[in-house]
């Protein structure tokens, strides 16, 4: 079933289910779940490997989950840490507003502007047919662009601000992709929680 949070902020664009609430939660709560998540999460800063040569993912990352969620991205396999209550908090709030079960979550800390995520779609095996991928962003606004596969223009892009939630559900990640790019602004912190349901654990 669709999920269909908020009608009034629904994104209209062809084969795409998404939905984007700009003030999802509150400020000081915001504020502080970002504070204790930068200060409490063991950060790590996986290398991937590219055309033969092993470079660092331009971001610091962490994967937490059920015990059996295991998740393989970029080539490798993630083992999931244990729920902290903090995230086990989130995980219930957010599962009470989309009324479906989630079972692990990637972090990703921005430190700068130079800290960025390519272009990919979250379409992994692991996700079942029509992945759910539920995006809670911290801290400062990035820009994220949305593209059609197969091509090179952006074709949508979003504020993601401090607060704000992002759903991509149905047919998204079958025809589109999405990236949050380097930019020279200056910009503070940014971190993104994006929580899924793994179906079949890699």
């Amino acid at each position: 079933m669709p999920v269909n949070l908020f009608n009034d902020s629904a994104l209209q664009l062809a084969d795409a289910e998404l939905d984007f609430k700009p003030h999802w939660l509150e400020p000081a709560t915001a504020d502080r779940w970002l504070a204790l998540l930068l200060a409490q999460t063991p950060w790590q800063q996986p290398q991937v490997r590219l055309y033969g040569r092993q470079y660092p993912v331009p971001r610091l990352v962490a994967w937490y989950g059920d015990a059996e969620a295991s998740y393989r991205y970029s080539g490798l396999i993630h083992r999931p840490l244990a729920w902290t209550p903090l995230l086990a908090e989130i995980r219930a709030r957010l599962v009470a507003t989309l009324g479906q079960p989630l079972n692990g979550v990637l972090l990703n800390y921005y430190r700068d502007g130079q800290d960025s995520m390519g272009w990919h779609s979250d379409d992994e095996a692991e996700l079942g047919a029509n992945p759910l991928v539920a995006s809670l962003n911290l801290g400062a606004t990035r820009r994220f662009d949305l593209r059609r596969k197969g091509q090179s223009r952006i074709e949508h892009s979003l504020a993601l601000n401090h607060g704000s939630l992002l759903v991509m559900s149905g047919t998204t990640q079958h025809y589109w992709q999405h990236q949050v790019a380097k930019t020279r602004t200056l910009c503070a912190p940014r971190l993104n929680l994006t929580f899924r349901l793994i179906r079949s654990p890699a």
